[in-house]
């Protein structure tokens, strides 16, 4: 319990951290922090909780990186599913913690998206279903190939959660025009469940898409990575 209670906690922080700095900051007047903050600060959520939590549940985050770790062989199956649970709660939860603070502002409406990702119209550079596809895809899979390869034993100690921080905060700055970024089923659903309609209808390439892309970084990292004899 302990273990998932950090993942739920550590999937809390990230989808509060990287998307209420998209809903809150990113065009706040004058100040905003625009594309490069909040793909800072996905990056920097990671990051911190892989430093606070990794020593307790690996800091996954993620049901896309659980999935692309059993496929590495690094995970067991058996925690697979109370895994996901954890962060798909914990994703909702910091999704109606933002929902509350940002309704408090007059004016405030979730059906402008409330960092929800999305395809086509819902897209932010308009980008249609086979890009988000392609894209969540491949950024899913890069994601695994750097996690497993910073984490691999032979790796410099102890710097893996900077590689992988950085990692996340390189794929937002790709991704945020074709999806607003995904990578992560459990993000997506923290936010869509607040938004309902459009939102919903498109989660469901916003699970397939990672998982796919999760398992493919995974199976590439067992081959390039493993030890020759």
């Amino acid at each position: 319990m302990k273990r998932y209670s950090a993942e739920f906690f550590g999937t809390f922080w990230l989808v509060l951290g990287g998307c209420g700095s998209a809903v809150l900051a990113a065009a706040f007047p004058n100040v905003g922090i625009g594309l490069l903050g909040v793909s800072l600060a996905f990056g920097l959520t990671v990051l911190t909780m892989a430093f606070a939590i990794g020593h307790i549940s690996g800091c996954h985050l993620n049901p896309a990186v659980s999935i692309g770790l059993w496929a590495g062989g690094r995970f067991p199956a058996k925690d697979l599913v109370p895994y996901i649970i954890a962060q798909v709660l914990g994703g909702i939860a910091a999704g109606g913690i933002l929902y509350l603070i940002a309704s408090g502002k007059a004016g405030f409406d979730v059906s402008a998206g409330f960092a929800s990702n999305g395809y086509g119209p819902h897209s932010p550079g308009g980008y249609n279903m086979l890009a988000a596809i392609i894209c969540e895809v491949v950024m899913t899979m890069m994601f695994l190939i750097v996690i497993l390869g910073a984490t691999d034993s032979r790796a410099p100690q102890g710097f893996a959660p900077i590689a992988i921080g950085l990692c996340l905060t390189l794929i937002h700055l790709i991704s945020i025009p074709v999806t607003n970024t995904s990578v992560n089923p459990a993000r997506s659903t923290g936010v869509a469940v607040f938004v309902g309609g459009w939102a919903v209808a498109q989660l469901w390439l916003f699970w397939v898409a990672p998982i796919v892309g999760g398992v493919i970084g995974a199976v590439i990292y067992r081959f390039i990575g493993c030890n020759e004899r």
